[in-house]
């Protein structure tokens, strides 16, 4: 294994990371700052209170984009296995 490829792989494995976790990071960062405005108009200072939209919205974003998170995370195990026999040569 050479060091172009080794840094492909983390390469890749980075990306993959960042492209299944984007939107779930991604909507629980706008949720927060949306509860933390209302929090802050309404001069109401409860920390607990962000906790259960950040869930609910959580989890409609993996319901939602499950499917094609599986298939990218399916679809990056399947390549780096199959690529096993060129890695060690």
């Amino acid at each position: 294994m050479t060091t172009d490829m080794a840094l492909g792989l983390v390469r890749e494995m980075l990306w993959t990371g960042l492209m299944i976790g984007a939107p779930v990071i991604g909507a629980s960062m706008l949720v927060g700052l949306i509860v933390s405005v209302i929090q802050v108009v309404t001069q109401i200072q409860e920390m607990t209170l962000t906790f259960v939209p950040k869930l609910i919205v959580i989890f409609f974003v993996i319901v939602a984009g499950g499917g094609w998170m599986l298939a990218k995370l399916v679809t990056y195990s399947a390549r780096l296995i199959s690529n096993i026999p060129a890695l060690i040569h």
